[in-house]
């Protein structure tokens, strides 16, 4: 099937990749390609496989998440790494996301919202829970002027749909603009928000009252 999602399951624990294969196969539009028990060994099926969307955890014997996430971006892999741990301290979150992970979420997460995460990662768009987001602000806060002196409206705009998981397209499509525009006002909010990325731009947007917390 062509709407069909692939993956790649990276755990070093058996009984949660089991668990997770069972989940996503016994549910329509997901196909699990492969398991791997550790970061090396994630990074050589990954490049082998190419799965759509890789489930990582961090901490592992055989390889960290954090390193593995850097070394498939470093050699060019298309799949989109979507961090799956029980760690949510700030010393966890922000290594992954700069590394290049396209969101993270906690193995608590309700299945739902699981699934949504992984089509929304499929997709390029950032999959990142207040949750997640609140461990994110200590690292990646800075001395900045009140909000209401620096975001303009439209970029508020643009900020709430991305955190909403909107891509680049469907935010141009919404607000009338191109995607040219709405890259300059990512361009913008980040320089203004003291971030790297639209991970972070949330996270901060979070923290300063931007965004609610729903």
């Amino acid at each position: 099937m062509a709407d069909t999602i692939t993956l790649l399951i990276v755990d070093d624990h058996p009984v949660v990749r089991d668990g997770l294969r069972g989940m996503f196969t016994a549910a329509p539009g997901f196909d699990v390609l492969g398991e791997a028990s550790g970061g090396v060994e994630a990074v050589d099926l990954a490049l082998r496989l190419d799965p759509d969307v890789v489930l990582m955890d961090l901490r592992m014997p055989g390889g960290s998440g954090v390193d593995a996430i850097a070394a498939l971006a470093a050699r060019g892999s298309r799949a989109r790494v979507l961090v799956l741990t029980t760690y949510d301290t700030d010393t966890d979150t922000l290594p992954a996301i700069e590394a290049g992970a396209t969101g993270y979420l906690l193995k608590d997460a309700p299945r739902d919202e699981l699934f949504a995460a992984v089509r929304a990662a499929a997709e390029g768009r950032t999959v990142l829970s207040p949750a997640v987001a609140s461990r994110l602000i200590s690292r990646v806060r800075t001395p900045v002027a009140p909000v209401d002196e620096t975001l303009s409206g439209r970029e508020r705009e643009v900020l709430e749909l991305v955190a909403k998981g909107t891509s680049n397209r469907e935010i141009a499509a919404e607000l009338f603009i191109s995607e040219a525009t709405v890259k300059t006002h990512l361009t913008h909010i980040y320089g203004k928000l003291g971030a790297k990325d639209r991970a972070a731009a949330v996270a901060v947007a979070y923290d300063r009252g931007i965004l609610g917390r729903n």
